[in-house]
């Protein structure tokens, strides 16, 4: 059996987004877009305990949160009134060539974007990306209780495998439960055949929708 290819870090353009290499230099842009408590509230980098919305903490918190190991990307909306606007990021890690295996995670949006063709298409082209360098596995996961991220991975068609009980703290000391799911080879021209399906229902370029505002908010 073949080991998998490590993909090279390079910069892919979709037809809605484009995924160019995270930085160091490029997480005050991430803060920008992501430090917001409706982002962190489903469980996004330990649920709202983990929300640092002072800049510099954020970055510091981000320097080590992202697998810098494996292959971050941030994520650029293409085209349009935004054409350009860093909205997000997402990566490949927990890559393991020898067993064809790596997870996609790591990945937070600005919420103006949920709902659009940003997940869809981020998850086409990072999937893809493995999938092209030989590797068998892709596992995705989310806290057990982020109904959201759950929906969206399901909704992709990824395979639900399980939950890992109590496998990680939060930074508040709590513990969550981590609901599985994954992608394997064989399945690959199925799912990717029902992102493209996906795809084709949207209009570009992506437009900006109300961010959600959260109940308690």
């Amino acid at each position: 059996m073949k080991n998998a290819l490590r993909p090279e870090p390079a910069a892919m353009v979709g037809r809605f987004i484009s995924l160019e290499p995270l930085t160091p230099e490029l997480l005050p842009d991430v803060h920008r877009a992501i430090a917001q408590p409706a982002v962190f509230a489903g469980g996004f980098g330990g649920g709202p305990s983990g929300l640092r919305t002072d800049r510099d903490e954020f970055v510091d918190w981000a320097g080590r949160y992202y697998q810098w190991a494996g292959l971050p990307f941030a994520i650029r909306l293409l085209g349009g009134a935004h054409d350009g606007e860093l909205i997000g990021a997402t990566g490949l890690g927990d890559i393991d060539l020898f067993n064809q295996s790596a997870q996609v995670g790591w990945t937070a949006y600005d919420p103006r974007v949920w709902g659009t063709a940003v997940n869809v298409e981020a998850k086409l082209m990072l999937m893809g990306l493995a999938f092209d360098n030989g590797f068998g596995r892709i596992m995705i996961q989310a806290d057990s209780v982020n109904a959201r991220s759950r929906a969206a991975i399901a909704g992709i068609g990824a395979t639900f495998e399980g939950v890992l009980r109590r496998n990680r703290q939060r930074p508040d000391g709590t513990w969550r439960d981590s609901a599985i799911y994954s992608v394997v080879v064989d399945e690959w021209p199925r799912v990717r055949a029902g992102l493209l399906e996906r795809l084709e229902r949207f209009e570009g370029p992506v437009a900006y929708r109300a961010a959600p505002v959260l109940a308690h908010a």
